[in-house]
């Protein structure tokens, strides 16, 4: 057992915040003294080096509390995507540095590297190792998985900009799908488990509020009626990612804003959403959503 001083030396983290992680239930005391003081055992420092990691990676305090308290965390698992994304981390910082570095010796170099989407498409290639089974299902076969990638990769600048829309900037884009697939993997087996009917509830509920959206294209888009549709699709979609335990998952600032653009101006996203529901309904749920955004700030 070590006192909550001995704690405070051995990892650096101020007695306050041992204090604040207790308050809020997150690293709890194992024991405490007569005097009333906190001990911790092995085990509790285990977990507050998991929290560490978990920091380390810029997952905010609520969020690492409800992945360690999900009945389906694997501590194992987890740490092995610590070590994964804290060595994409180390790379990106490696050549920042290299960069810096070179900027200091007057170097007339101008290099982007260091902020394009590389490390988007070193994290996708290491899910495909890592998870074969979840890439056949999702995507059919490896092969159509490599062709997502290839193609993604043909169109870098164009998801670059819409990464930036999305997120802010390449970086926090970066750490954002590197926490999104440290979230998936430790819920991975919950979500294999899931039964297809509850899966369909929600894809035809989707399905159904779409249907509802664009019953009449001549309408304008700003209506209340059209923007209590789309309100209740913004929250139906939150529900969804919550029964999948995805709603720690970070869509970004602008998320809503994203779809709203993918709609109105992605080809491939009007082909399939036209077929679907009919000329015009892509760009008419596109600009419905836009507006809701722009009004819901």
């Amino acid at each position: 057992m070590k006192t909550i001083k001995q704690v405070s030396d051995l990892t650096g983290i101020s007695v306050r915040m041992l204090h604040y992680y207790d308050k809020i239930e997150l690293l709890k005391p194992s024991n405490f003294t007569d005097s009333g003081y906190r001990l911790y055992d092995d085990e509790a420092l285990e977990t507050l080096q998991q929290i560490l990691l978990f920091k380390e990676l810029d997952i905010h305090l609520k969020e690492v509390k409800e992945i360690m308290a999900s009945a389906h965390f694997d501590k194992m698992q987890a740490l092995k995507s610590h070590e994964k994304l804290l060595i994409l981390k180390r790379n990106r910082l490696n050549g920042l540095i290299e960069l810096v570095n070179k900027t200091l010796k007057g170097e007339n170099t101008m290099s982007f590297k260091e902020f394009d989407m590389s490390e988007y498409f070193s994290a996708l290639e290491e899910f495909k190792k890592e998870h074969e089974d979840e890439v056949i299902k999702n995507w059919g076969s490896i092969d159509e998985y490599d062709k997502f990638i290839e193609k993604s990769k043909s169109r870098e600048a164009e998801l670059a900009k819409l990464a930036i829309k999305q997120y802010g900037s390449i970086q926090k884009f970066n750490e954002a799908t590197k926490k999104n697939f440290s979230i998936q993997e430790a819920n991975m087996e919950y979500i294999s488990k899931i039964k297809k009917e509850d899966l369909d509830y929600y894809l035809n509920k989707e399905d159904e509020l779409n249907k509802k959206l664009i019953s009449d294209l001549t309408k304008d888009t700003s209506l209340k009626e059209i923007q209590q549709i789309v309100e209740e699709i913004v929250n139906m979609t939150n529900e969804k990612w919550k029964f999948l335990k995805l709603d720690q998952v970070d869509m970004g600032e602008n998320y809503w804003g994203f779809v709203a653009e993918t709609y109105i101006t992605d080809p491939l996203i009007i082909k399939g959403m036209d077929e679907k529901y009919g000329n015009g309904a892509s760009k008419f749920i596109g600009e419905a959503l836009k507006f809701y955004c722009e009004n819901n700030k």
